[in-house]
């Protein structure tokens, strides 16, 4: 499963690298071996996991990368291999239906990035049942938990929040996806599970000089108010409105995201 474009993915990655909150990295590398570690990527993309934390890891670490898309594995791969990093393969695979077939024995540690959003609650259960079962430390960063905020702010940007809130909630593959509830529910499942948990906010911060990012994020979410709640027109207006207060340059948003890292307690 992905659906995301390698140009969608180039243009948020800045964002992501940025936001992602490097006390709960830290919590997570401290489990993970100081030579030769290898770690599992889920739902790669185009390696923007490797992106973030290959300066904080060993030179020879290891990568496997995981998707269902074999474009995305291909810029990956191209992206990084053999390119301040250690090992680096890659493994087309169906997550949804394969979770349990992930070479998890051959990995120090797994990690994933914008990803626990989009499935369901059978398929957290699955993962978790997996990492816990393998003993594996696991880190999920920039999970997205619901919260928006504009500043100027905008009458329709509460409708627009519930809008792509609900479309969260939607079937991205996985069954009918958990959207903001995923981070709180993935933190429950791993604690019941006995593992500990250390948990921070990782969230974008976008401002008037993100112009391609902000093109593509809020032209894509003004088609989906006409399917929750306004008309084409109006959102089609809210997304101007925004972009024109980012010419202005007086434009500002935060998109809020979780990171946690899970390990055997």
């Amino acid at each position: 499963m992905s659906g995301f474009s390698s140009q969608w993915l180039a243009l948020r990655e800045p964002l992501d690298v940025a936001a992602r909150d490097r006390s709960v990295e830290a919590a997570f590398l401290e489990h993970v071996p100081a030579a030769a570690p290898r770690i599992l990527d889920l739902a790669s993309g185009a390696g923007s996991t490797v992106a973030a934390l290959k300066d904080h890891l060993p030179e020879d670490t290891g990568w496997l990368l995981t998707d269902h898309d074999p474009a995305l594995l291909e810029v990956a791969a191209s992206r990084w291999r053999g390119k301040s990093t250690g090992d680096l393969s890659v493994l087309e695979i169906d997550l949804a239906g394969d979770v349990e077939a992930l070479p998890l024995s051959e990995v120090d540690a797994l990690s994933t990035s914008a990803f626990l959003d989009l499935v369901s609650e059978p398929f957290l259960q699955r993962l978790v049942n997996c990492v816990v079962g393998a003993g594996k430390p696991f880190l999920a960063s920039l999970t997205y938990d619901g919260r928006i905020g504009f500043e100027p702010a905008a009458p329709l940007d509460e409708t627009m929040r519930n809008a792509l809130n609900n479309d969260q909630l939607s079937d991205k593959g996985f069954g009918n996806a958990l959207g903001p509830g995923a981070a709180p529910r993935a933190v429950e499942l791993f604690k019941a599970a006995g593992y500990s948990v250390v948990q921070g906010r990782s969230d974008w911060q976008v401002g008037p000089s993100d112009t391609g990012f902000l093109e593509e994020f809020l032209s894509g979410w003004s088609r989906l108010g006409a399917k929750y709640g306004t008309t084409r027109e109006d959102a089609e207006a809210w997304c101007t409105g925004h972009l024109e207060h980012a010419k202005s340059g007086r434009f500002r948003c935060t998109v809020g995201h979780i990171d946690f890292a899970a390990f055997p307690g």
